[in-house]
């Protein structure tokens, strides 16, 4: 029988308690045309280095758990394949713009407290009991905000963000995506509260329209659409606050 193919993957390591910086490290694995670069990870784990740390759980692009840089590009590990970096080398590094925890895993907290501040949840727009049934919802109300809910918060847009790396105080794609996922949502009356995330300079007019975030979106959310989506009423907004008397941008909303 003919050897099975073989690729070398360079993957960035880094152990923060005995590391000065990240580094890089060869290994070469066997692959097959259905091999993902996830498995290719696993291989080295199971096989070669048990001391390599990442992410992962579902394998099948919906966990959002094993993202990373291969190639310089913002992946889901389990959503390309080995094969088409053939012959190789493949970079695999954590993704860009975080703070490294260990190897390719990153720490997810400052995505977590900018999630937060969105209120991503429905607030009712009007109080309800369980003796009022349920909330009927029609096709098309639904289809209003239903791309926007496909976020599976794997990150990769926050990655290919040139803005938030350079401001980590913008609020960034996926939380602005899952805001208008809730504000379309004709179900929730929390417009008023999440406008002071919109509005701020944190919020959408941190954004420079780039659009990186989502080309590289695995689940199609399309967060730039959503970002812009609040652009005008966030002008009008601003305009507002100049005309209304002893009203002035920045306040406080009720």
């Amino acid at each position: 029988m003919s050897e099975p193919a073989k690729i070398t993957l360079e993957v960035q390591r880094y152990h923060p308690e005995q590391d000065s910086g990240p580094r890089w490290q060869r290994y070469t694995v066997p692959y097959t045309a259905e091999m993902s670069v996830l498995e290719g990870l696993q291989y080295i784990k199971d096989h070669l280095d048990g001391s390599l740390t990442f992410r992962w759980s579902c394998r099948m692009a919906i966990c959002g758990s094993c993202g990373c840089m291969i190639d310089g590009e913002p992946e889901l590990a389990c959503h390309v394949f080995l094969r088409d970096y053939a012959p190789g080398p493949v970079r695999v590094a954590a993704l860009d713009h975080f703070p490294i925890q260990r190897d390719l895993v990153i720490d997810h907290s400052d995505f977590l407290e900018k999630l937060e501040t969105v209120h991503s949840y429905l607030i009712p727009a009007e109080e309800r009991t369980p003796a009022d049934g349920t909330h009927r919802q029609t096709p098309q109300a639904m289809a209003d905000y239903y791309d926007y809910a496909q976020c599976i918060n794997c990150l990769l847009c926050y990655a290919a963000c040139p803005q938030y790396g350079w401001h980590p105080d913008f609020a960034g794609p996926a939380a602005l995506a899952l805001l208008q996922r809730y504000n379309l949502d004709d179900r929730d009356g929390g417009h008023r509260l999440r406008e002071r995330v919109i509005d701020a300079e944190q919020g959408v007019w941190g954004c420079t329209l780039v659009g990186y975030c989502s080309e590289v979106c695995p689940k199609g959310v399309d967060p730039a659409r959503a970002i812009n989506q609040n652009k005008a009423g966030s002008a009008a907004r601003y305009l507002l606050g100049w005309w209304r008397p002893g009203r002035r941008r920045g306040e406080d909303r009720e």
